[in-house]
């Protein structure tokens, strides 16, 4: 059976093309109530599906949003995703998703996708790179934004676009802090690959701190950004606690996932945390509670961090910047053995 058209909803309720299309297409200039009527029980019973680029011009929008997320398996941009996909429906729009695997060509190929299908607003959500792979990036949401869309980056600025900035420095700063105020002066950094902007950011941060208050870091060891980059650079981190038993090694992982895989792979190897080695990591993502130990963070609301990038997106009106706040939070994996 050939799929029902909108001329056959106007011929059915007895109304011009244009009127048919003005009811079903959501436009400003609608006809009287009964003629609404009339071809919305047309359109019922001939089982016709509105057109959905016929209703965004019609609309002048089309209440879609593109999400670009560096991989929605990791529960950082999950709970981003969360937080945008609850605000969105609160503004009576859907999110498209799209999931870039961290590789910078996927991610400028998804902004152009989403442009391409009129999407009313994008969001980026993810840390950077060097300013050469950025470049690419830079140019899709310039295209993008000088058509009249709107964009908002979750991370560290790339083009005009508006930002939400989670407090990578500030929030580490803070933990080097804390730490050094329980007792540990020794310390160790396991981060990203250095071409990772937030990874940069974070290390360095703790980096200054701990110094700054008197510790020592003994290595900074770069890993993949994540569990598996984690557990990768277990031995490494291992030889180092063994060689500073007393006091013993705190190691600051720059992503809670990171620490998850490291704290894997110590326990493989033979380490205990916290009697061999303590273990902190950042952002305080939902699948610490049920992790064991439960891991010292640096708590930022991730939800909230895609609800506050979908306002942005949505508002007329909206700072350029939104600075994210955060929590030190000092759990088990920290404490004295």
């Amino acid at each position: 059976m050939a799929r029902p058209r909108l001329q056959d909803v106007a011929d059915r309720a007895g109304v011009s093309l244009a009127t048919a299309s003005r009811v079903l297409n959501g436009s400003s200039r609608q006809p009287g109530p009964e003629l609404v009527d009339r071809v919305r029980s047309a359109a019922a019973e001939l089982g016709y599906v509105v057109n959905a680029q016929a209703q965004a011009l019609a609309r002048s929008r089309s209440g879609l949003l593109g999400l670009v997320v560096h991989d929605i398996s990791d529960p950082y941009f999950s709970s981003i995703a969360a937080g945008a996909q609850a605000a969105a429906r609160e503004h009576g729009s859907l999110v498209l998703l799209a999931s870039t695997g961290r590789d910078p060509e996927v991610e400028r190929e998804a902004v152009a996708a989403f442009a391409a299908h009129r999407v009313d607003a994008l969001v980026v959500a993810g840390t950077r790179w060097t300013p050469e792979d950025d470049e690419a990036l830079a140019g899709a949401l310039s295209t993008y934004e000088a058509a009249g869309g709107r964009s908002v980056i979750v991370g560290q600025p790339v083009g005009d676009g508006r930002v939400v900035r989670p407090p990578n420095s500030t929030g580490s700063r803070a933990l080097a802090e804390a730490l050094l105020d329980q007792g540990w002066r020794r310390f160790a950094v396991v981060g990203g690959s250095g071409l990772v902007v937030t990874s940069r950011e974070r290390t360095d941060a703790f980096v200054e701190a701990v110094r700054a208050g008197g510790g020592e870091v003994v290595d900074v060891v770069d890993t993949e950004f994540s569990r598996d980059g984690g557990h990768a650079a277990g031995e490494e981190v291992a030889a180092l606690a063994r060689a500073h038993t007393d006091p013993p090694l705190c190691v600051f992982a720059v992503a809670d996932v990171i620490a998850i895989g490291l704290i894997a792979r110590l326990r493989e190897l033979g380490l205990d945390v916290p009697r061999d080695v303590r273990v902190a990591g950042f952002d305080d993502i939902p699948t610490l509670r049920d992790h064991v130990p439960a891991l010292t963070t640096v708590r930022i609301p991730l939800e909230e961090m895609g609800r506050l990038a979908v306002s942005a997106a949505v508002a007329e009106e909206a700072p350029d910047v939104v600075e994210v706040g955060y929590d030190v939070v000092l759990r088990e994996s920290t404490a004295d053995a």
